[in-house]
């Protein structure tokens, strides 16, 4: 029970009862204090109306004629003629009570509808403000498509182009390395225009997975096995640099419908890149939970130097990179798998303060029948 409905009645109650004691208690031939108490009466009638509307003044109106009644009847003697303002005071009382809760009660009633009404108005500015987020998130991506498909256009020129002068040229040098001995200068460049053309067409070959579409296979998929997967496949590197590799367990098991080979390069360039931004003796944090019911959330957390708000602002961009052997392709890729899945990838970081990978995928609904 609310405080303020026992404090309430009580004040109401005293003040009914105090007035009532100082007309009882005052002599009869100080006319002027009477005419000053009765209209003390005004004070509870007003504020009962005020807190439970009409009701309430009247029914605070109706105690106070009770109580007024015995001291104007056995007191002043009953004498109608000479007493009528008084007994007109205890009409005016009813009706003071009685139209000030009418007022008080409508007042209160626009009040709530202005209220809901106001409700209303933000659960639609709540409403548009989403959806204009939706349509700066799609004409975003429907930008990145219209690049990936120019992209493509070119990847088709150039794969042709491209690769088979690659291999040859990689063909020809590992012929000639074996004319000179380990050590002999001609020997290590030719090491080192093996491992440039192995580097281009690294580019190429993820110049290529950007750029084409990628077909998927979606099948029913448990979120924690892919990560387990990817987290053996990277133990002895994140050993060898001394990190603490953390693979937390989800609160229950989490299924999705995705491509599992896709989701895996996926969280698998995620890893990789925060291993590479992670010192030793440093961490990588990995963890899934729900979002909102319906998506789940695979947190990648690392203790890094952490990246800078312009470089932030770049790093999905093709081709940029910080990494001198980087293609600058690598989170691309990863970002247009997880929207092939109908999710989302964001990055969460401050200089010297870490990075947070954040990926959110649609969960399968109970009759696996498809992304809730």
């Amino acid at each position: 029970m609310e405080k303020s409905s026992i404090v309430r009645p009580l004040i109401l109650i005293s003040f009914i009862i105090g007035i009532s004691l100082l007309h009882y208690l005052t002599p009869l031939h100080l006319p002027y204090l009477h005419a000053i108490f009765q209209r003390f009466y005004y004070l509870p009638i007003i504020l009962a109306a005020l807190w439970y509307g009409f009701r309430g003044g009247l029914l605070c109106s109706l105690i106070v004629s009770v109580a007024y009644a015995p001291h104007l009847l056995f007191q002043w003697g009953g004498c109608l003629t000479m007493e009528m303002e008084k007994y007109l005071e205890i009409l005016l009382y009813n009706t003071v009570g009685g139209v000030t809760g009418l007022l008080s009660q409508r007042e209160r009633e626009r009040t709530v509808e202005l209220q809901r009404t106001a409700r209303g108005l933000e659960e639609s500015y709540q409403k548009l403000q989403y959806q204009s987020e939706r349509i700066i998130v799609i004409e975003e991506q429907l930008r990145r498509a219209e690049k990936l498909s120019t992209l493509g256009e070119m990847a088709a020129v150039l794969a042709h182009e491209i690769r088979n002068p690659l291999g040859s040229i990689r063909g020809t040098a590992e012929i000639l390395k074996d004319d000179y001995n380990p050590g002999d200068p001609k020997h290590e460049f030719i090491e080192i225009q093996i491992k440039e053309t192995e580097r281009l067409n690294r580019v190429v070959e993820d110049f290529l997975h950007m750029a084409r579409p990628q077909p998927a296979d979606l099948r029913p998929c448990p979120v924690q096995d892919e990560l387990e997967t990817i987290v053996t496949l990277v133990a002895n590197d994140a050993r060898d640099r001394q990190i603490k590799l953390v693979l937390q367990p989800p609160p229950f098991p989490v299924i999705i419908r995705a491509d599992g080979e896709k989701l895996r390069q996926a969280f698998l360039n995620i890893i990789i890149n925060a291993l590479q931004a992670t010192p030793p003796s440093g961490s990588v944090i990995i963890s899934t939970t729900i979002y909102q019911a319906a998506l789940c959330e695979i947190r990648f957390r690392d203790s890094g130097p952490g990246i800078d708000a312009e470089t932030l602002g770049r790093i999905f961009e093709p081709f940029f990179t910080t990494k001198p052997d980087g293609t600058g392709l690598g989170l691309a890729i990863t970002r247009k798998i997880i929207e092939s899945h109908g999710g989302t990838m964001m990055v969460e970081s401050e200089s010297g303060h870490g990075t947070t990978v954040t990926v959110r995928l649609p969960m399968q609904d109970e009759a696996g029948g498809g992304a809730l």
